[in-house]
């Protein structure tokens, strides 16, 4: 009973897909409305830069779901036939790819932040901060890394 009770698992792999599912699409709506402010203002509006990066946000968050969702898959189910990149060995792996989009979340946040350049008072704690967070999850992929 105790071994089979690993297919739990199984809910959290397909609410994930099910989340990634929703913010690709979530992204891909958001792209259709980004192209078409571009051809309704013609690329002069200045916020469209943010609106183009705020995109990249959207299929972060959709990415990292998959991959949340295939690494619980290969840890607790079975091997899939992906690139190497994506193959999951151990809990490590899953926490260090997921770890790696969140720099790049993080990164493109204060890069929407710069964009919009209101205080910067409040752009250089706001960067400060990423900096720190940025640092530790480097830190505990290099230095904690595996046992």
């Amino acid at each position: 009973m105790l071994e089979s009770s690993r297919y739990l698992v199984l809910l959290g792999v397909l609410s994930s897909l099910a989340a990634s599912l929703a913010a690709f699409l979530w992204g891909m709506g958001k792209t259709g409305v980004v192209i078409l402010g571009l051809v309704q203002t013609g690329g002069k509006d200045p916020l469209t830069v943010v609106r183009l990066i705020e995109l990249m946000d959207k299929f972060l968050i959709a990415v990292g779901l998959y991959i949340f969702a295939v690494g619980l898959y290969e840890l607790f189910i079975g091997d899939l036939d992906l690139p190497d990149w994506l193959v999951i060995h151990d809990l490590h792996d899953i926490k260090s790819r997921l770890s790696q989009i969140l720099i790049l979340f993080m990164a493109v946040t204060f890069l929407e932040h710069l964009v919009e350049w209101k205080d910067p008072l409040a752009t250089l704690y706001f960067a400060l901060a990423i900096t720190l967070v940025m640092g530790a999850l480097i830190f505990f992929n290099r230095v904690v890394g595996r046992d």
